[in-house]
């Protein structure tokens, strides 16, 4: 078989060739007829593919049985429930961290998977004590959360007036204003994606116009009192100032106190402080492909959180899943042609920083990549695959998740995302994205909110059908995914 594939690519590889009118003495009289021959191979080519995938009908449907209705029912689950209640959060360079580590290194040893751990150097932000309080016009505790690697105030906090605005465009229109005062920022959501921008850099907008700290409405399109947390970037050569999320209603609030021209005034005492890079590891479990186990499908999520909460929906529930996948495949003895890996990324919350050095330590291997997943928008109801790749590999996608048709997810959609696949991404990888039901999500974003109550068993088991289904099936076709072509830079050789 492994010769009669050869051949097909040498003549492949000829009608390639012979198609460069510039470089062939003939080109032009045979253009027409290498258009239609080059058509009905790819006509040929498809129908190939989609005889090959369906294939794996009986299969998909095994995995999927087992993962919905069998044995597994519930599974993913009780191992996030376990995992969560037992360790908590897990933010960057903590004990509690290192502790799902090894707790996951051990869990999964133990279901049989060939585990090991990946040293990288993450980043160490301690949140400390922090209070916040409005003092005038009248005393009332304000529910907040220190940003990651905010500093902190001095010891006995800072007290200013406020200054509140809507938008980057309205301080810069009342920067005489803010000289001296807490920038309160109270901006409407529009999107994750675009209003996050004021948590990235609020902080940083404020004291290029003399601000001495900021509190900012958290990211978020409903709320219950409750604050959110998250990264922020201070500006290269700007001042560092303390700077915070508050609830959306307390920033609601001193909006329409200054809308009546009232004074206020609020004291913030945060402790928070960076400490030096900490070691830790990235998760790595795996079964191995038994024809090339050189060549990679990779699942992803990370085992990282923020320090509220119990991470259950970000990303506990990715993690999971991804565990959950190589061990369905596992009870029922398959064993796919190329490796499945799974890794359980840390640090993903500063940036992707787990996952970018464990990019640069195996990107040598780019070209064995044929698949990176990565689950990070919540493990709901799933209802479509994200893809991002060539065309000729979307054509075998689409085949791929119509193996879906029992949990009615047969939908491939565009940009495949994940902040820890984005190198390969950029990179030329193939990369797919699982797409939930996920209006609930910024709700728990980031906040004590995020905890076991927010997920469902039988929406994670479906979660766990579809990612073992997509990673079996790519992991066991005949050929790699192919990919667009990409000049090779000199990072690439680094």
């Amino acid at each position: 078989m492994a010769q009669e594939r050869s051949r097909t690519i040498s003549i492949f590889l000829c009608l390639m060739l012979s198609s460069l009118s510039d470089c062939h003495p003939r080109a032009a009289q045979n253009n027409s007829s290498t258009s239609v021959l080059r058509a009905a191979t790819n006509h040929t080519k498809t129908k190939d593919i989609a005889a090959e995938v369906a294939g794996y009908a009986d299969v998909a449907k095994k995995i999927i049985d087992l993962a919905v209705f069998g044995a597994a029912q519930n599974r993913s689950y009780r191992r996030l429930a376990d995992f969560t209640d037992t360790i908590g959060s897990r933010v960057s360079g903590s004990q509690s961290l290192e502790m799902a580590i090894k707790y996951m290194h051990n869990v999964m040893t133990l279901d049989g998977l060939d585990v090991h751990l990946e040293p990288v150097k993450i980043p160490h932000w301690v949140r400390g004590k922090e209070n916040a309080e409005m003092i005038v016009p009248r005393s009332k505790s304000l529910a907040m959360l220190g940003l990651g690697s905010s500093v902190g105030t001095p010891p006995g906090g800072i007290k200013a007036e406020v200054l509140v605005v809507q938008s980057f465009d309205e301080l810069k229109r009342r920067a005489s204003e803010a000289t001296g005062k807490i920038v309160v920022f109270n901006q409407p959501f529009v999107s994750y994606g675009e209003t996050v921008a004021y948590r990235a850099f609020g902080a940083s907008e404020a004291a290029k116009v003399g601000a001495v700290a900021t509190l900012i409405r958290s990211i978020t399109p409903f709320s219950v009192n409750s604050p959110h947390t998250g990264w922020q970037d201070y500006q290269a050569g700007e001042k560092r100032i303390p700077t915070a999320c508050i609830t959306v209603e307390d920033a609601e609030l001193m909006w329409r106190l200054a809308q009546r021209g009232q004074k206020i005034v609020v004291r913030l005492t945060m402790e928070a402080k960076t400490l030096p890079d900490a070691d830790s590891f990235n998760t790595v479990a795996e079964i191995k492909g038994w024809e090339h186990p050189e060549q990679v499908v990779l699942l992803s999520g990370h085992l990282d959180s923020w320090d509220v909460g119990q991470g259950a929906m970000d990303d506990g529930g990715g993690a999971m899943i991804s565990w959950e996948a190589l061990s369905l495949i596992k009870d029922l003895g398959l064993r796919p042609r190329r490796t499945l890996r799974t890794v359980l990324w840390t640090a993903e919350e500063q940036g992707g920083v787990g996952a970018q050095q464990y990019y640069d330590l195996h990107k040598v291997n780019l070209n064995n990549f044929d698949l990176v997943m990565e689950s990070d928008l919540g493990t709901f109801t799933p209802v479509a695959l994200q893809f991002t790749g060539s065309d000729a590999a979307r054509k075998v996608m689409e085949e791929v998740v119509k193996l879906l048709a029992p949990i009615n997810t047969t939908k491939l959609e565009t940009h495949g995302e994940g902040t820890d696949i984005s190198p390969w991404l950029a990179a030329g990888v193939p990369g797919a994205s699982l797409h939930v039901e996920d209006s609930r999500y910024f709700w728990f974003h980031h906040s004590e909110g995020d905890t076991m109550t927010v997920q469902d068993p039988g929406e994670m088991d479906l979660c766990s059908a579809l990612w073992a289904v997509v990673a079996y099936v790519v992991a066991d076709l005949q050929d790699m995914l192919p990919r667009r072509r990409r000049k090779l830079t000199l990072d690439d050789h680094k």
